[in-house]
């Protein structure tokens, strides 16, 4: 029997580990837990969840309930997990976090193919197929292990990130297209504010409430504040002074708005996250504001009001890696046999983090078969999700949650609103997985 070793039993890891076994792989499960915790983790099961209970919203033209769908069909573990441990929550999945662990290792510990190894690992064993998915707190020696051995270089142990929003949902009636000057192509989306609204945005911004750093995050804050001081959170610049923000990211000098030829006393900026033009970043809005208070004070910005955030600001330890060059499409280490999974891949959220797992097992598990690895297209949430860690956006790589901006548009319109386009989005998605899954059932019985 082929056998795979698999590092890390958080979401991604269990998932990959039971997609593997399903396969008729022999699994090695390393974890080491109850030996060592994280400084986030407390329960010896696997599959923790550290934060909130709730998995998010259950409704398919919601881009993470998309995602959950798309994991059903493929015969998630996390999904089966959930769903037979679900507690009321209107729209949303939610669940009863110590019975989802709990259902989760019971699993994986019976399941006749997967051997788990309590130990910490600092190194993966040569000539085996791999997945690693020790998480966004990986310890120290396998954190020194990817950047030295298998060549990243280095990982980003904080990430201080500007909100992204839906393009869909700014106002152009208010908001313009022009660049700096004219220089370039008319690339931003411009927001302009006269001086009453930048007075009640500024007093908005300053006495917002910022969300409270956990204790390992505050430690390792104190050791990179050179990390802060080149990220400066919007907040904290803005409350350096009244002006000081017209002299940083809210600068308007240069910027023209041609139907009035006239300029503003402040405008925001808004650069293109993808290629498609689907998302948008404000540009120099690192932040640390709680995410309710992102979506108050940010909608004050004139063309913003309506704005449908894919990602909040975000300023928090959170190791991952450069993948877009490294990591290929199925999350494997290019010309190695090295998978990753989770979190430190670039994915965000619980789901988000399993769908990887999920991508990685199977494709390890028919690598060491020698069958063809499985590559999601990305009019699927699951193929968006490892196409968009395998290539990045325009910028610099920044994790993302599911969204339908990393999704491929329809080569149509839509009648009906947002609501309706993603319905029909979701729809060709589902089509699409029901597809795969009966090529993979095919493979797996001849």
């Amino acid at each position: 029997m082929k056998t795979i070793n698999i590092y890390g039993a958080g979401l991604a890891g269990c998932e990959a580990a039971w997609q593997a076994a399903e396969l008729g792989v022999k699994v090695r499960l390393f974890e080491m837990k109850p030996h060592k915790y994280t400084p986030a983790h407390h329960s010896q099961n696997f599959a923790e969840l550290v934060c909130s209970n709730s998995l998010r919203s259950d409704v398919i033209s919601n881009a993470v309930g998309l995602l959950k769908e798309e994991m059903r069909t493929l015969g998630s573990l996390i999904m089966e997990a959930a769903d037979a441990t679900r507690v009321p929550a209107g729209s949303a999945l939610a669940v009863d976090r110590e019975k989802f662990s709990a259902y989760i290792t019971e699993k994986i510990k019976n399941h006749p193919n997967i051997e788990v190894i309590n130990a910490e690992a600092d190194s993966v064993e040569e000539g085996v197929t791999t997945v690693i998915a020790t998480g966004p707190l990986s310890s120290d020696k396998m954190a020194r292990y990817i950047e030295e051995e298998l060549g990243f270089g280095s990982l980003h142990f904080f990430d201080a990130a500007a909100p992204i929003v839906d393009a869909d949902s700014i106002n152009t009636e208010i908001a313009f297209f022009a660049s700096r000057y004219d220089k370039g192509d008319a690339d931003y989306i411009n927001c302009p504010m006269n001086e009453e609204q930048y007075e009640a945005f500024w007093q908005a911004l300053v006495s917002a409430e910022e969300a409270e750093l956990k204790e390992f995050d505050r430690e390792e804050q104190k050791k990179n504040l050179k990390v802060f001081e080149g990220c400066m959170p919007v907040e904290v610049m803005a409350k350096r002074g009244r002006d000081t923000l017209l002299f940083g990211p809210l600068k308007p000098v240069g910027l023209i708005d041609k139907r009035t030829g006239k300029a503003s006393h402040a405008v925001v900026q808004l650069r293109k996250e993808n290629k498609e033009g689907t998302m948008y970043n404000l540009v120099g809005f690192q932040t640390h504001l709680t995410f309710p208070e992102q979506r108050r004070v940010f909608r004050m910005i004139p063309g913003l009001e309506n704005a449908e955030f894919l990602r909040y600001g975000i300023m928090h330890r959170n190791t991952y890696l450069d993948s877009p060059g490294h990591l290929d499409a199925t999350y494997r280490l290019r010309g190695r046999d090295v998978y990753f999974a989770g979190q430190m891949t670039g994915v965000e959220g619980y789901i988000e983090s399993a769908g990887s797992g999920l991508v990685a097992g199977l494709s390890a598990a028919r690598r060491a078969l020698g069958l063809d690895e499985v590559v999601f297209p990305r009019c699927t949430m699951i193929g968006a999700m490892s196409g968009y860690v395998a290539e990045g956006g325009t910028g610099a790589f920044v994790p993302m949650n599911a969204n339908f901006g990393i999704i491929e548009p329809l080569p149509h319109r839509v009648k009906g609103g947002k609501t309706a386009k993603n319905q029909a989005l979701a729809e060709r998605a589902l089509d699409t997985v029901k597809e795969i899954k009966e090529k993979l059932d095919e493979d797996r019985n001849s």
